[in-house]
């Protein structure tokens, strides 16, 4: 199972990549978090494919969690916070939008590679405040580049704001910290409930 299980991985590797090839062209477009976890889950997954198909070294599991728990706060986000992607403007690749590779088939792929391809068991208590630290650092990457370069986009012209949400600006403090608490919740939830799976599956791979 260990060729399936690189060939799966291999497959969301692509997705990563053709989801986040916007921002190859536009670099401002590495701002959204989305295009930065397609990154760091299309990293990952290259090493697992690798490790999976030569006997290698698998990533280790802080960052496997990691890379999964950031994928699931990112289709959370999208699907709770984010209004609905028009086809006029998002890039398409083989009739696909690249949002939604990124936003739903990436997700999806990358929680069925942590069921079905993982072992598990590996997982400390301690990780979901781990994969915490990042959330506000990317918050206040966006606050100081917003107040650094103020017309620098990605947002509608040229709004240093990733997210509406995130618009400081236009939503206000009391606003703007409401949605930073919901994406913080969402992010310690995520890492919670992936923890729990962890240990609640058994130690080898399901498919192994």
């Amino acid at each position: 199972m260990r060729f399936v299980a690189g060939i799966w991985r291999l497959a969301i590797v692509a997705l990563c990549v053709m989801g986040t090839s916007e921002a190859w062209t536009q670099p401002n477009r590495w701002v959204y978090f989305t295009f930065q976890t397609g990154a760091l889950v299309g990293f990952v997954m290259l090493w697992a494919a690798a490790a999976s198909l030569v006997h290698g070294v698998q990533p280790p599991a802080w960052l496997k969690g990691a890379a999964t728990t950031y994928a699931i706060v990112v289709a959370l986000v999208a699907f709770t916070m984010l209004p609905p992607d028009n086809p006029r403007t998002v890039p398409q690749i083989m009739g696909i939008m690249t949002n939604t590779m990124l936003h739903r088939i990436v997700p999806a792929m990358v929680v069925l590679d942590f069921l079905l391809f993982d072992e598990h068991r590996r997982f400390k208590a301690s990780y979901p405040l781990l994969w915490l630290i990042y959330p506000p650092l990317y918050l206040t990457f966006v606050l100081v580049r917003a107040w650094w370069w103020p017309h620098a986009g990605p947002g509608a012209g040229g709004s240093p704001y990733p997210y509406d949400f995130l618009n400081l600006p236009a939503v206000g403090w009391a606003q703007f910290g409401i949605a930073c608490l919901k994406v913080l919740a969402a992010f310690l939830a995520s890492g919670a409930v992936v923890c729990l799976v962890d240990r609640a599956l058994p130690e080898h791979a399901l498919t192994k």
